[in-house]
């Protein structure tokens, strides 16, 4: 049904793949919400209210070191790492296009040596989460992109600790529409650890 859905997606070697339905990406080992279009006008709908900024999403991250307010706003410009072609960053030295850049920060939980917070991208850059994350030293745990070099992964964790919690949209009819995701179980037995 989804096949002739969304668009085709070009490689930078030329080779088009298929994408049926698919609106927006997460990173590979980033859990949660993806949202996939079943017809093509709902397709072009979310894709519009993703380049408008219209649409809402929340994330959970275990990230290192302990954030001393209770919320912050990390609006950055990100543009190509210097250092890594892997890397995009938000801090001096990025080159190329510089794209503005906002994620809200709101502490859940301080753990030790850790914080467990909820992050609200209000622009889709990628990777956006962990380059401005970096940018403010507190790295998402296991991150192997962005994190510190001599950063250990929790075992309990086992992975980049980010989830994508929720996506809020409208539908055809311009009615919200929340949809979540339940944090993983991994996320849950660390967190209790967390405040043991």
């Amino acid at each position: 049904e989804l096949e002739d859905v969304g668009e085709v997606q070009l490689l930078q070697n030329g080779e088009e793949i298929k994408r049926p339905g698919i609106v927006h990406r997460l990173d590979r080992e980033t859990s949660g919400v993806l949202l996939i279009a079943k017809t093509q006008e709902m397709f072009l709908h979310l894709k519009m209210q993703f380049q408008e900024h219209l649409i809402e999403k929340e994330y959970r991250a275990f990230i290192h070191g302990v954030i001393k307010k209770d919320t912050l706003v990390i609006d950055r410009a990100i543009g190509k790492s210097s250092g890594d072609f892997r890397q995009w960053s938000a801090q001096r030295g990025a080159r190329g296009k510089m794209r503005d850049a906002r994620t809200d920060i709101e502490v859940l939980v301080r753990g030790k040596g850790v914080t467990y917070i909820k992050a609200s991208p209000k622009t889709g850059r990628t990777h956006q989460i962990r380059v401005h994350l970096k940018a403010i030293h507190h790295p998402v745990l296991c991150d192997p992109l962005y994190g510190f070099s001599d950063m250990v992964c929790p075992k309990e964790l086992g992975r980049l600790a980010l989830h994508a919690e929720s996506v809020t949209f409208a539908n055809l009819s311009g009615e919200p529409v929340r949809v979540r995701a339940e944090e993983p179980a991994s996320f849950k037995d660390f967190l209790s650890l967390q405040s043991a």
